[in-house]
Parts: C-alpha cells; sequence; structure tokens
C-alpha cells in the first residue's frame, strides 16, 4: 500500500485514496523499455482528500476537469525517467502540486478607469489617425 501524500500540515491524500498502476513506458531506452515496467499511472480519488476546505476543492476539480477519468478520479501518469520509483515520486510530487494550487485564494481584481488624461491621448491618438486617411481621400467635386 501507499503511502499518504501530505500536502500542508491540515491537507493530506490517504493511501486508501490512491491507486498505482505499473505499466511499460513510451519512448526511448533500447530493450529495457520492452520488459520493464516503469510507467507509473497514478489516480487519486478527489472526494477522499482530508482537510479541504469547499472553495479549495471546487477549485482542485476546476484545475484538474481535463485529467479526471470516467470516475471522477484525477489520473496522473509519469514516464520521466527510466525508474519506477523515481516515477512514482514524481507522479506524487505532481498530485501535491497541484492541491497546492488549489488552496492558493486567487486575488479579487479591482475594476479600474482609465485617467482624464490617458482618456485625452487615446482620442487624440485617434483624431491623428482620422485625419491621416482623410488626407489620403480623393479630395470631393467642389463647383
Amino acid at each position: 500500500m501507499a503511502d499518504p501524500i501530505v500536502v500542508t500540515a491540515d491537507v493530506r491524500v490517504p493511501a486508501s485514496a490512491l491507486t498505482v498502476h505499473a505499466a511499460r513506458a513510451s519512448g526511448p531506452g533500447g530493450q529495457n523499455v520492452n520488459k520493464v515496467s516503469t510507467k507509473i499511472d497514478l489516480r487519486v480519488d478527489l472526494p477522499a482528500i482530508e482537510g479541504l476546505l469547499d472553495d479549495a476543492r471546487a477549485r482542485l476539480s476546476r484545475l484538474a476537469q481535463n485529467r479526471l477519468d470516467a470516475d471522477g478520479r484525477l489520473v496522473i501518469i509519469s514516464q520521466v525517467t527510466r525508474n519506477q520509483a523515481r516515477n512514482l515520486e514524481d507522479a506524487r510530487a505532481r498530485v501535491a502540486e497541484l492541491i497546492r494550487a488549489a488552496l492558493v485564494v486567487p486575488r479579487r481584481r479591482v475594476k479600474t478607469r482609465p485617467s482624464a488624461g490617458a482618456k485625452r491621448r487615446r482620442l487624440a491618438g485617434k483624431k491623428r489617425r482620422a485625419d491621416v486617411k482623410r488626407l489620403r481621400a480623393r479630395p470631393d467635386d467642389g463647383d
């Protein structure tokens, strides 16, 4: 059984929420890649994560929406190294990083208005451009 993933002092992923499956990796590696299962497929049951507040859980669902399987579990696949243990550590670190990102409360956007000077400069630029285009036009037939 895998160890729990401790994200912070309050938030952790229990071992019961983790499913680890090893498979043969793709890519370079010679004959080794054909006989050794080094790729790690780590699945995390999101509702089982302990200590996660509702708003953080919603942010995590939004962050992980493209990485969910049919059962709603987070899927992390790691095959960066030729070593199964290091791939498992990489996958666990990526899960912790994703949860840490969900714990960060986004700052609220403060509405601002353009200054009077900025409005003047913008309108002056538009006026200059209009004058350039007007001077390019064919002169009217003034009788």
